[in-house]
């Protein structure tokens, strides 16, 4: 056994994982700052995707059943380290974009929702959502991500042709003014909002809804959000969530889309993965996959959250009032930037841009 290696009571692994998806180096100790400049300095840490912030422990994981071990970052035996070049390494910027708050935070995604039976009672029509996006756009957003059906737990799907009605305007609109993200899972509504001005496409199902999604966004050179949902069909995704390991299952289905996409013609350079927080999730599990956030960084790819105003946020605070679940989300989204998230999804641009340019000067100086 290598010097630095602690053996937790064995957790034997049940869950299934693409190939190539087998073992993990899961970062533990994160640290910001002055810590991380000297345990770099000192050869006691590694980078966390590029710095400034360094691991100073990682837990090896095999999918075959072997008990996990934790060793220091810089103890990692030799048959370990061909999976750290992207846990050590800035991921690449995701669709050219430089974050409008500075090297090395995270992009805002501002929502800008027109579906009508929206969780959070945000559901705009054409004119709002144009006068929404603008003012997301002043308040710092990056991005504009325009939707027009729900997802929420039991949402009802909507047609291509109602979506397409729904957001296209909008998206003529804005598309000038910022980059514009679709939030849809049908390739045809795709298809027409890249027409509209829309760059990037932000898919709930991670392109398994519509089977013609992949092939639109490689014929595109989109680039793409991929999430994890469990199922795909919103109505019934919270029906008795179970997992044996939620971080792991949702690691391995990500890499498996990573793996889909690629082979449909989409680099992975081009895409983004996102945990899927409130979908097909119990409130237990939602905050284990935030907690456990740096686990999905050795994919390689940026990592999107969107997390703001969610009904687990609700049920933590004892707020049922979705708009009035700021604080709450200000939480998740710091949380979230500090184990390694590059793409904030959220309600409430102004806030989360404060919030994390006070965070950004305490925590790294």
């Amino acid at each position: 056994m290598p010097a630095g290696w602690v053996r937790p009571r064995p957790e034997p692994l049940r869950h299934a994982m693409p190939d190539a998806a087998r073992r993990w180096i899961e970062p533990l100790a994160i640290v910001e700052g002055e810590a991380a400049a000297a345990a770099l300095a000192e050869g006691m840490g590694l980078p966390f995707l590029g710095g400034p912030a360094a691991t100073l422990t990682v837990r090896l994981i095999e999918a075959d059943g072997a008990p996990p071990g934790t060793c220091p970052a810089t103890a990692i035996p030799p048959g370990w380290r061909d999976l750290l070049p992207p846990l050590i390494g800035a991921p690449p910027p995701w669709a050219g974009l430089v974050p409008r708050l500075g090297p090395g935070a995270p992009l805002l995604m501002g929502i800008v929702n027109l579906a009508p039976d929206s969780f959070s009672g945000d559901g705009l029509s054409a004119e709002a959502a144009i006068a929404r996006g603008r003012a997301m756009i002043a308040a710092g957003a990056d991005i504009l991500d325009i939707g027009g059906e729900s997802t929420r737990p039991g949402a009802a799907p909507v047609p291509p042709d109602e979506e397409c009605r729904r957001i296209l305007p909008a998206i003529r609109a804005l598309a000038p003014l910022a980059p514009v993200s679709v939030d849809t899972r049908n390739a045809a509504t795709m298809a027409a909002a890249l027409a509209a001005g829309a760059r990037i496409v932000n898919d709930v199902s991670a392109l398994r809804h519509d089977p013609a999604a992949a092939r639109a966004v490689a014929a595109a050179g989109a680039p793409v959000a991929l999430m994890h949902m469990r199922g795909d069909d919103p109505r019934t995704m919270q029906d008795h969530p179970r997992y044996a390991d939620v971080a792991l299952e949702v690691a391995g289905h990500l890499a498996g889309r990573v793996a889909a996409a690629e082979a449909a013609g989409i680099p992975r350079r081009c895409i983004a993965l996102d945990p899927g927080i409130g979908f097909g999730k119990t409130v237990e599990h939602n905050l284990a996959l935030l907690r456990r956030l740096p686990l999905l960084a050795g994919l390689g790819c940026p990592i999107l959250v969107g997390a703001s105003r969610k009904g687990f946020i609700g049920r933590l605070s004892g707020e049922a009032e979705a708009g009035r679940r700021v604080p709450g989300s200000l939480a998740t989204a710091l949380l979230a930037a500090t184990r390694g998230a590059a793409i904030l999804r959220v309600h409430d641009v102004a806030e989360t841009a404060q919030a994390l340019r006070v965070w950004r000067a305490a925590a790294q100086g």
